[in-house]
């Protein structure tokens, strides 16, 4: 097992079919929980320290099966309701989220990871502190919330649906606080 692996396992939370952790840095998770339906979706607290990207590892812990039950497996579909405390010390003016199957590399199309691109669930994106946002999916997967703001020690939640309709063992969420120009 490589030396990122091990710090992965050692730092991961559990929850469902998968574990997430913290170990790449910039930021700490809190508290989870929940099995990532729609009715219990993952509830992840986070501290983030800095104004630059820091990446959520999510591991596969129970086997893949897209149509088994989220306490038995790892079904690719994740609800999640994340809510970070800005602990960088900086002013967010808006937050980007960006999907990676491999870790440095947007998402794309073929990979089947995305923000719902296929509107398999009827489920909104949605922020408490951010107005707005927007989904690019191609080439990459990415939302990014705007038309708000986020002051130092103050806290924002995010709710959105992850689906994997070809769903693999290790995928990464790169979140991107945007901080004022100037």
């Amino acid at each position: 097992m490589a030396a990122q692996d091990v710090a992965i396992a050692r730092d991961a939370a559990l929850t469902a079919g998968y574990a997430f952790s913290d170990a790449l840095g910039g930021f700490r998770i809190t508290a989870m929980s929940g099995l990532g339906t729609r009715t219990d979706p993952i509830r992840l607290d986070q501290q983030v320290f800095s104004a630059t990207p820091s990446t959520l590892v999510i591991r596969a812990t129970k086997p893949i099966n897209p149509f088994a039950h989220p306490k038995t497996h790892a079904t690719g579909t994740l609800h999640f309701d994340i809510t970070i405390s800005n602990a960088s010390g900086l002013p967010w003016t808006g937050a980007e989220f960006e999907l990676q199957e491999l870790l440095g590399k947007a998402s794309v199309y073929g990979d089947g990871l995305s923000f719902d691109q296929r509107r398999t669930g009827n489920y909104q994106t949605v922020s408490d502190r951010f107005s707005d946002s927007r989904q690019d999916f191609e080439p990459y997967d990415r939302i990014l919330f705007h038309e708000g703001f986020v002051d130092p020690g103050e806290t924002v939640s995010f709710r959105f649906l992850i689906t994997d309709l070809t769903p693999a063992p290790l995928f990464y969420i790169q979140f991107d606080p945007r901080i004022p120009a100037s």
